[in-house]
């Protein structure tokens, strides 16, 4: 039993990194994000230093001339500081976008974000992993029952008629399919992206 814990924990961890790039990449793009979160709190302070992690080393004038350009916009008065820190969130995420390589299709409501990953983010803030890990692992265990039970169950009327035996084959096929994809999230390792090699230029591993 605690060999096959193990064996879901690690695919679902997997998963995480294999996956999540793609994910995350939309992540970024929310007003709810760590980019526009991390860009609101240095705005706040007057501090462009904590953002220019999120962008490449080529574009850290071009963030610093947008941020001190918002920095005096938004003085002038509440609208102008609504508008002034939109066009700011919306450079910021551009350009840390395109240092993923990835397009940029604007900002996105919270309401956007994977529950996955927000469990994620939760997971960097608590310092624990666990919440994370127990709900992608019962995901996971689930999603292999019930494709096993189904299989299982459809065999055994496999060749009472040629329906029967299609459903099974059906059933088979799905279940199968299912345990190849998670075998071979295991074998292809966190590569997607270059997760492996860590963060992009200007940008993380997502």
């Amino acid at each position: 039993m605690k060999g096959k814990t193990h064996w879901i924990n690690l695919i679902a961890l997997l998963i995480i990194f294999i996956i999540a790039p793609g994910i995350a990449a939309a992540h970024c793009d929310t007003l709810e994000g760590p980019v526009v979160l991390t860009a609101r709190a240095a705005l706040e302070k007057g501090d462009v230093t904590p953002l220019l992690k999120w962008v490449g080393k080529a574009h850290e004038n071009e963030i610093k001339a947008a941020f001190n350009k918002t920095l005096n916009v938004r003085k002038q008065s509440a609208e102008a500081k609504e508008l002034a820190d939109m066009y700011f969130f919306e450079t910021l995420v551009r350009i840390h976008r395109a240092g993923e390589g990835a397009p940029y299709t604007g900002l996105k409501p919270a309401a956007a974000v994977d529950p996955a990953v927000e469990l994620a983010d939760k997971a960097l803030e608590t310092g624990s992993a666990d919440k994370l890990v127990d709900v992608l692992t019962n995901t996971m265990a689930k999603g292999i029952r019930d494709k096993f039970a189904h299989a299982k169950e459809t065999k055994k009327h496999a060749d009472d008629d040629i329906a029967a035996g299609r459903e099974f084959v059906k059933a088979y096929v799905f279940f199968t399919h299912y345990v190849e994809g998670l075998h071979g999230l295991i074998k292809a390792g966190p590569a997607h992206n270059d997760a492996a090699k860590g963060p992009v230029e200007g940008g993380h591993a997502h």
